[in-house]
């Protein structure tokens, strides 16, 4: 026997359809660098990071805001004084000011770092760049140059170069960057050519060589911008691995030369007293490592920030 089922019909004014099915059309898109800004200002790792790195930057510029004092100037009758007016963090064992050392040591630890993460990135930035774009004997000849600078460690193949008579001779800011660059390009070379060939046969690359837009120009204006997401991420982190180098060589008394003040210098002279008077090796690495943990801070940010599946998780 069969059974009639009554259905319900709900009035048409209690069912608003218009409300539900309406959209907004005037809205701006949605970009990829501001959806990624908005997940950066949101992360608090980011924010403590910026703003050690623009305090640790602005010292490095204008360190003659933060002391009076001359850092090489040195009074041997100062030898290891404690701490007084004027003179925060007491003397080293020249009789040399250890608060206008580490002021002063921001600028040469962080130029180098700048200015080696830039030519980096310009110098394997391209060769990555034009070896994942067009492929065959380019690609071939810029991996196998690559791979022998893969062989060398950064820092050996840095001790070996800077050996030699004429780079030994002229010792100084843009020797170190030189040398750094030499032999950290093929990190962020392999990177961007990774990036590079995933985006290089997306459609809108294609739509725009049917259009008439040139190999050249549709690398430049289509396929880097969209590829230059991890280079960033690479640099960032670069930037306080260089910064460790340059005073990695310092230390070893084979990078910046004496006259220029830096923290790698700074921590070589305290070996002397670090039994007996540790603050003198304290001060400067304190600098240094909030200075590399910074740039670290702000290159896992700035990862978690470009990368969408780490937005997802």
């Amino acid at each position: 026997m069969s059974r009639k089922i009554e259905h319900y019909v709900a009035p048409l004014e209690e069912t608003p359809l218009e409300a539900v099915d309406s959209a907004v059309t005037d809205a701006a898109p949605s970009n990829f660098w501001l959806e990624a800004w908005r997940n950066l200002r949101k992360n608090p790792m980011f924010i403590i990071s910026a703003i050690l790195i623009l305090f640790i930057i602005f010292v490095a510029i204008f360190p003659q805001v933060f002391t009076a004092e001359d850092p090489r100037a040195c009074t041997l009758g100062n030898s290891v004084a404690p701490p007084s007016a004027g003179h925060p963090l007491g003397y080293t064992f020249q009789g040399c000011d250890i608060y206008a050392q580490v002021v002063y040591g921001a600028r040469a630890s962080v130029l180098v770092g700048i200015l080696s993460t830039i030519g980096v990135v310009l110098l394997g930035g391209t060769l990555g760049a034009l070896a994942g774009y067009y492929g065959g004997w380019l690609d071939s000849v810029i991996a196998r140059i690559g791979d022998i600078f893969f062989a060398l460690p950064l820092l050996l193949g840095a001790l070996v170069l800077i050996q030699l008579p004429f780079v030994r001779e002229n010792r100084g800011v843009w020797t170190v960057v030189a040398i750094l660059v030499i032999f950290g390009w093929p990190n962020v070379a392999r990177i961007t050519r990774g990036a590079v060939i995933s985006v290089k046969n997306s459609d809108y690359i294609t739509s725009a060589k049917s259009l008439g837009v040139s190999n050249f120009a549709a690398l430049l204006k289509h396929v880097i911008p969209n590829a230059i997401a991890p280079v960033i991420v690479i640099a960032t982190v670069n930037l306080g691995i260089f910064i460790v180098a340059e005073a990695t060589l310092s230390f070893l008394s084979i990078g910046l030369p004496p006259g220029i003040q830096s923290w790698g210098q700074q921590i070589s002279d305290a070996q002397t007293v670090i039994r007996t008077d540790p603050q003198v090796l304290l001060y400067p690495s304190i600098a240094l490592s909030l200075t590399v943990l910074s740039f670290i801070m702000l290159g896992d940010a700035v990862r978690d920030a470009l990368d969408p599946k780490a937005r997802k998780r």
